[in-house]
């Protein structure tokens, strides 16, 4: 990430307003760093050459106190001004991961939302160094010392061009230790990354891995993870250690450099002493700041890898669909077609899946079989528009009209859908809250009926819920999220596994659910159980690249109430 990254400026207003503070607070601190410099030689010179009393210099002794004061005064603002600037940008930056991670939908893996929350919660507070001391001491580095060799250009040329040759070099090993400083925290945040990954794992698979009998040994692996990035952690301080003790070193000789020009000629006689003070007072104020910038980016780095990996997020392409209009009603004589769709993946050759035409139809439930990795998944995601297709087309009919859903705006598409996922995930607070994400104006009558369609009969709506459904089974937890889409209403149901972990009873229930909600919406539903499979009205099998497909039902059992194709 660059000093001054333009994707900070782009994203957040109030970057911008505390870049434009940065810069007008460096020139003010320039020009008082000057009148210091000045008044100090002055009132020094006068009392060695003249031999003049306290009192003869109070004049200059009160300008320099409301120097030193105006200085403590802009420091002051800068410190208020970053915070409430750190602040605003952490808050602006979270709210697009949020909106970012609502994009991605069910294409977002269990890694990337423990990632994702690492990063909104923990990473991004490192933004705070970067705008209460990095960006601060960056606009002090860029107007100081142009102030400081401008003046001392006016009063000694030699000592101007000493500091001229010997600043540029500060900055030289600023790059290079800044490079090493800059991988030891990208290491470092990959281990934390790792660290919240593997955590996370450890935390929803203690169940499986209980029952294994591999629970006590997670704990050795835990240690194992945190010990990288213990040994990250403290590869990064090394090198901030380091590189600090180098930029004071150089920063030291430097200013010895201007020191010896001074004294020698001073006692040659070639400088008169207030010059000369003047000089040597100044030359470290052109150093300084530079040297600053060095010290306060190990104190922003977390935070500057932090938000590249947020950048990396926020900007990570996301299907979009095209100009809002009117979505076609399906249960105006429509239907969903799909025709043709292969879906590629990253690091994986071949599609999944390879090639799937179906027209789906109110009143009817069309279930995708197949092998696992065959692509159920992908396709229905394709159908929420949150992962795009390869090759082929998803079209839209109803009313006499047939859109292409990539010409749709997605967010009213979505208004249209119901869905299910794979793992449907429950929210803390009560099953009514839970059911009612569906319709947050639903009254408890229809939430009631939505529990009562899915064999959720003596559930109190008023039953509290922890996060991830923790109080109810895991049969309740995918029954109250079957709820939401009967609440829901929609005219186009996806369903993901909608039986799975289900004993037969509780099967028979939930497919007569869907049933009837079929009897007015589209219903696809990806399934491997045999007997969600037979109450559907039609199997699709689906296959990826050299795969198998698996066998459709000969019979369907249920009946098909199919519109007329527009």
């Amino acid at each position: 990430m660059k000093p001054l990254d333009p994707r900070l400026l782009r994203h957040a207003r109030a970057a911008r307003r505390h870049v434009a503070a940065t810069v007008v607070v460096g020139t003010l601190t320039g020009a008082l760093v000057l009148v210091q410099a000045q008044l100090l030689a002055t009132g020094i010179a006068r009392v060695v050459t003249e031999g003049v009393g306290a009192s003869a210099i109070a004049p200059l002794l009160a300008g320099l106190a409301a120097v030193v004061t105006g200085r403590a005064a802009l420091a002051w603002v800068t410190e208020v001004v970053s915070h409430r600037s750190a602040a605003a940008v952490k808050s602006r930056l979270r709210q697009l991961l949020v909106r970012q991670a609502a994009a991605l939908g069910p294409a977002a893996r269990p890694a990337d939302r423990a990632e994702l929350a690492t990063l909104a919660i923990d990473g991004l507070d490192g933004l705070d160094g970067y705008f209460s001391r990095y960006l601060p001491q960056l606009g002090l580095a860029v107007t100081v010392p142009v102030l400081v060799i401008a003046r001392l250009a006016l009063a000694d040329l030699t000592t101007a061009a000493i500091v001229v040759l010997t600043v540029p070099l500060i900055p030289v090993f600023m790059v290079l230790i800044g490079k090493a400083t800059q991988a030891a925290t990208a290491r470092r945040w990959r281990a934390l990354a790792r660290l919240s990954h593997h955590f996370l794992d450890v935390v929803t698979g203690m169940p499986t891995l209980r029952a294994f009998g591999r629970g006590k040994a997670q704990p050795d692996a835990v240690r194992r993870v945190t010990a990288d990035y213990r040994t990250a952690t403290m590869a990064t301080l090394r090198v901030a250690f380091l590189s600090a003790l180098a930029l004071e070193l150089l920063a030291t000789l430097s200013v010895a450099l201007v020191a010896v020009s001074v004294g020698l000629r001073l006692v040659g006689g070639d400088l008169d002493l207030q010059t000369g003070l003047l000089a040597i007072i100044l030359a470290p104020e052109a150093y300084l700041p530079i040297r600053e910038v060095g010290v306060r980016f190990h104190a922003a780095a977390d935070g500057l890898a932090a938000a590249d990996r947020a950048f990396a997020v926020i900007d990570a392409p996301v299907a979009r669909g095209g100009a809002e209009q009117d979505v076609p009603d399906v249960r105006d004589g429509g239907a969903v077609e799909v025709r043709g769709a292969r879906i590629t993946h990253p690091g994986r050759d071949g599609a999944a899946p390879d090639g799937v035409d179906l027209v789906a139809r109110p009143g009817e439930v069309v279930a995708l079989v197949g092998p696992s990795g065959a692509g159920k998944t992908s396709l229905l995601s394709a159908l929420l528009g949150t992962v795009p297709l390869a090759e082929g087309s998803i079209v839209v009919h109803g009313g006499g009209r047939r859109v292409e859903l990539g010409e749709l705006d997605l967010a009213a598409w979505r208004r249209r859908l119901a869905w299910l996922d794979q793992a449907p995930h429950l929210f803390a607070g009560t099953v009514a809250d839970n059911v009612r994400l569906a319709d947050p104006g639903a009254s408890d009558d229809a939430v009631r009926q939505a529990l009562d369609a899915v064999g959720l009969h003596g559930l109190d709506l008023d039953r509290p819920v922890g996060e991830g459904g923790a109080g109810l089974s895991s049969g309740e937890r995918r029954r109250v999220a079957l709820a939401r889409a009967v609440l829901r209403d929609a005219p186009v149901v996806l369903l993901d596994e909608p039986t799975a972990g289900l004993d037969e009873a509780t099967e028979a229930v939930v497919i007569d659910a869907i049933r009837r909600v079929a009897q007015r919406s589209v219903v696809l539903m990806a399934a491997h159980r045999p007997g969600a499979i037979a109450a559907a009205d039609r199997a699709v099998p689906v296959t990826a690249s050299g795969g198998r497909e698996a066998e459709a039902p000969a019979e369907p059992t249920a009946t098909v109430m199919a519109g007329v194709l527009a």
